[in-house]
């Protein structure tokens, strides 16, 4: 068992600050035994969704996103990856449907296990605004930026704002920037963690 490396990945001190995964999931990657570097790994996705939250609250207060969803999203989306550890070091989805079907097992609403399996998805448009922050999430906490992805997002943002698009752009631009700032900070806390 990794318990005890389990438990460093998901308590110990961070810089930048990560806070804590909930607890439900906690217990959940624990009774999986999961591998100590996803556990790093949700964690630091899971901050960077409720720091992406909450600036867009406050930008857009008129944005209806169901922020709890968000965060379990971002807490559990590679969770398949206990029964497919190699994709934590390299390529490979065959964790997304085999994380949908363990948190279903497990007990999880299917509205909520879809992140898993949907977190991979490129079909932007096609997803609701939960599955896109998310997503996301996912790609910014390591510095990356997709620009599909990004203008999907900003058409939402204008439908409640009213704001032309290239000014809800530039102010996801600067979010973004400041989120990637921390990638290499965060990249370096998972890598601490063994697969």
């Amino acid at each position: 068992m990794r318990t005890a490396a389990l438990h460093r990945a998901l308590t110990e001190p961070a810089e930048p600050h990560l806070r804590a995964l909930p607890d439900a999931v906690a217990a959940l990657l624990t009774d999986l035994d999961a591998p100590p570097r996803l556990g790093a790994h949700l964690r630091a996705v899971h901050d960077v969704a409720a720091r992406l939250l909450g600036a867009l609250a406050e930008a857009y207060p008129g944005l209806a996103v169901a922020a709890e969803e968000v965060l379990f999203g971002a807490a559990t989306h590679d969770i398949g990856k206990v029964a497919f550890p190699s994709e934590l070091s390299g390529p490979g989805s065959a964790h997304e449907p085999a994380g949908y079907e363990l948190l279903v097992a497990s007990g999880v609403e299917p509205r909520l296990a879809r992140f898993a399996r949907d977190h991979g998805s490129v079909a932007y448009a096609g997803l609701g605004t939960e599955d896109l922050l998310v997503v996301l999430a996912d790609k910014v906490w390591k510095g990356k930026r997709v620009t599909v992805l990004e203008e999907e997002l900003t058409a939402r943002l204008c439908a409640v704002s009213g704001e032309q698009p290239w000014e809800a752009f530039l102010r996801l631009d600067d979010l973004l920037e400041r989120l990637a700032r921390d990638a290499d900070a965060r990249l370096a806390f998972q890598a601490r963690h063994p697969v």
